[in-house]
């Protein structure tokens, strides 16, 4: 088994599909991770579907990650069929509250449970995931542990609860770094600026929080950033920050979708440094 491996959680659609698409263009092996059932032409195995189209293979894996027994199953599928293999988890896997709109109303006017959705799986998801993870590439000294996190860790955006699970994953990052660092297993916090998703497209609107539209990332995009990471020499220095996707690629003459390298929002967000 030579290609690489790795699981990208919540790849129905936008970035976590964006990301899957990328390594499956450089020869990755991708397991996908969505909410069931999957018959052909779900979201989910269409892209599964469309990493393979790309060079890769994908595969579409059934599971609820609000459910820790479901999160097993896949790694010890993973394990199974790759040979305890997995060398790249990104932790991308989000839901938004039930009956969600937007996030237009101060936290003490949103009921309490938005915690579970925003907190269980925005952060809580990832940690599990993480464990299983580095479960798998503690034995074989190698891999990477890649969150995507948001300019919200840097301001508020979009709603309290929002901010703090980006800013738990930046922390998490940063200490799994350490406890990882004498089994040359490393981890990483992603800033994407605004995401062409599908859902963005179909709205048809300009500007998001007066970016243009236009000037936006490609979920491919993140994807490619990724890519550039896992084979960065300097990845072990790396480790443990925070890094904005668009800085990233400008280092690496990482180029988008659109021959293009979208611009950085930090300074938008306060400027300074990262995590």
């Amino acid at each position: 088994m030579t290609a690489r491996v790795a699981l990208v959680t919540g790849a129905s659609r936008g970035v976590g599909k964006g990301v899957a698409t990328a390594l499956g263009a450089a020869g990755w092996t991708v397991y996908l991770t969505g909410r069931g059932p999957l018959p052909d032409g779900s979201p989910l195995v269409a892209a599964a579907t469309k990493v393979t189209e790309h060079g890769g293979t994908g595969v579409a894996v059934e599971c609820d990650h609000r459910n820790d027994d479901d999160v097993q199953t896949v790694f010890r599928r993973i394990a199974d069929e790759q040979g305890g293999r997995l060398d790249l988890l990104v932790n991308n896997v989000w839901a938004s509250p039930p009956g969600f709109g937007g996030f237009d109303a101060p936290f003490w006017e949103r009921p309490l449970d938005d915690w579970d959705s925003l907190i269980g799986v925005g952060l809580r998801a990832h940690y599990v995931a993480s464990v299983e993870a580095a479960r798998l590439m503690v034995p074989r000294r190698r891999g990477l542990i890649a969150n995507i996190s948001s300019f919200g860790t840097r301001s508020h955006l979009h709603s309290v609860l929002y901010g703090m699970s980006k800013a738990g994953l930046d922390k998490m990052a940063s200490d799994m770094a350490v406890e990882l660092a004498p089994h040359d297993v490393r981890a990483v916090s992603l800033w994407p600026g605004i995401v062409r998703t599908e859902m963005i497209v179909a709205s048809g609107l300009d500007s998001i929080a007066g970016f243009p539209v236009a000037d936006a990332e490609s979920p491919q995009f993140v994807g490619r950033v990724i890519c550039g990471l896992v084979d960065d020499p300097a990845l072990p220095e790396r480790s443990g920050h925070t890094f904005v996707t668009a800085e990233l690629a400008r280092e690496y003459g990482i180029a988008d979708t659109n021959d293009r390298t979208p611009p950085s929002h930090r300074e938008a967000f306060g400027g300074g440094p990262l995590f």
